[in-house]
């Protein structure tokens, strides 16, 4: 037997000795994997097995229908039809549209906030659609009414954040003479209701399934604050919810992390509302990559002060604005942030630098839109910009050299602000001296953003995304 024959047969007998008929030194050729189906997909070949299409052969061989499964029977029972409509619907209202959107209890006297707990104080109503990542998705309704705005969003989840899809902002100085009477006025009630009713409006129109409407300030303060919420759910058909101090300075955080710097070691966070103001310390020096909503946590001390735009305006006026009443306006703020929890070690935090300001009020997306020029003011341009400590100097005195009709006339301040600009410039300066930050971030967003971020989070809508982060381990540093 030749050589070349001899090596044949042993290849061969090596080939039978292994299994395999690939001769020896031969690639061997992977199979092609077969494609995986996606998550439609399965859903779809899962719901093709749950309900199996009904065929209908014709009697002469010729032709096949395929017709839909049969309802459940107690989908049946849902679609017989009624007499009103041709349709099969009826025009009788349900018992629940008439009740309108009902919320938790107020939680101003409670030891444990009840967002931390299981029902976090919203409403949930009927929805055919169900929370996936990708998938359709419910609405959420979000309202806030202040001191002098009532403010609405709806907005639908998304993978990283919401989509707002209808919004709705009007001044009506709810907390007009409270800090005088202690007592909400019934122009200022008739204002709020006529808003509150454009707001149910929108609510209902858009099918809305959550909703938390909080009110803030002007009702804690006020006598009556009780009977104008009764008054509003049985004229607007809307349940307020009058919140605690500590949740309006949480939410206002959910709302506005999103824009905190991601190289910050910390961040003083400040809300300038009507009746109240929020101050918030976000020590971030431990946060390790976290960003978003995940900084709530990372909260080291607040408070809130009993000084807005409303009530510092109508005790020195805010028409004619002297730099001596201004003075005395910075004056109430700097006496009040004396008490401030740890203040000592955040004045030291900010003198070894990386910390922030990051604003969110009327106060601070006006000064934005005056320095930036618009012609008409633009949120795009103005939430996420940053001022430099000697901008915010300038603006402010810029403003103070401005008659009452020049602010009036100011596209960025308008007749609704004209006269509450300056109150709301002399709690910023207040801020400013007891805490000199370099840099300034100014967000047009706030208390409804944190009302969607925390429902959202609490109904786990981005636990199917598939964008998560690793975790790293924490570790504590040296205080």
């Amino acid at each position: 037997m030749s050589p070349q024959r001899a090596e044949t047969g042993h290849s061969a007998v090596a080939a039978e000795e292994t299994g395999s008929s690939r001769p020896e030194g031969a690639k061997r050729q992977r199979k092609a994997r077969r494609a995986k189906p996606n998550r439609a997909e399965r859903r779809a070949l899962l719901n093709q097995k749950l309900h199996p299409p009904v065929v209908n052969i014709d009697p002469g061989g010729t032709s096949v229908e395929v017709l839909p499964p049969a309802p459940k029977k107690e989908e049946a029972k849902k679609h017989v039809p009624t007499p009103g409509r041709q349709d099969g619907t009826s025009d009788r209202k349900s018992p629940r549209s008439s009740q309108g959107y009902k919320t938790r209890d107020n939680d101003t006297n409670r030891r444990r906030h009840p967002a931390d707990m299981r029902g976090d104080g919203t409403h949930r109503f009927p929805s055919r659609h169900r929370h996936h990542a990708t998938g359709p998705q419910e609405l959420y309704a979000a309202l806030d009414l202040g001191t002098n705005n009532c403010r609405l969003l709806i907005a639908r989840p998304e993978q990283r954040g919401f989509r707002v899809i209808d919004a709705y902002s009007k001044i009506v100085r709810l907390g007009e003479g409270v800090g005088r009477n202690r007592r909400l006025s019934d122009d200022a009630i008739s204002r709020a209701i006529e808003a509150l009713q454009v707001c149910q409006q929108k609510i209902s129109e858009r099918g809305v399934q959550r909703a938390r409407l909080i009110a803030t300030e002007a009702c804690r303060a006020a006598e009556n604050g009780e009977d104008f919420v009764s008054r509003a759910k049985k004229e607007a058909g809307l349940e307020l919810e009058i919140v605690s101090q500590e949740t309006e300075a949480r939410l206002a955080v959910a709302g506005c992390v999103s824009l905190v710097d991601p190289e910050a070691d910390g961040v003083l966070l400040f809300d300038i509302g009507g009746g109240s103001s929020e101050i918030v310390w976000l020590d971030l020096r431990n946060r390790y990559g976290a960003r978003g909503y995940a900084l709530t946590r990372f909260v080291r001390t607040w408070t809130s002060l009993p000084l807005g735009v409303v009530n510092l305006a109508e005790r020195h006026g805010g028409v004619h604005v002297t730099p001596e009443v201004f003075e005395a306006m910075v004056g109430d703020v700097s006496e009040r942030l004396q008490n401030f929890p740890l203040g000592n070690e955040l004045s030291r935090a900010i003198e070894r630098g990386n910390v922030h300001m990051l604003g969110t009020s009327g106060t601070v997306t006006t000064l934005a839109g005056v320095h930036l020029g618009l012609k008409r003011y633009d949120r795009r341009r103005v939430d996420g910009a940053w001022m430099e400590q000697e901008d915010v100097s300038a603006m402010i005195n810029q403003l103070l050299n401005m008659s009452y009709q020049e602010r009036v006339e100011n596209p960025c301040i308008g007749e609704d602000r004209a006269d509450l600009v300056l109150a709301g410039c002399a709690i910023l300066e207040g801020i400013r001296r007891r805490w000199p930050c370099q840099r300034l971030r100014v967000a047009d967003r706030g208390l409804r953003e944190g009302i969607l971020m925390e429902m959202m989070a609490a109904d786990k809508v981005w636990s199917n995304s598939n964008h998560k982060r690793r975790r790293t381990p924490r570790k504590e540093y040296n205080r």
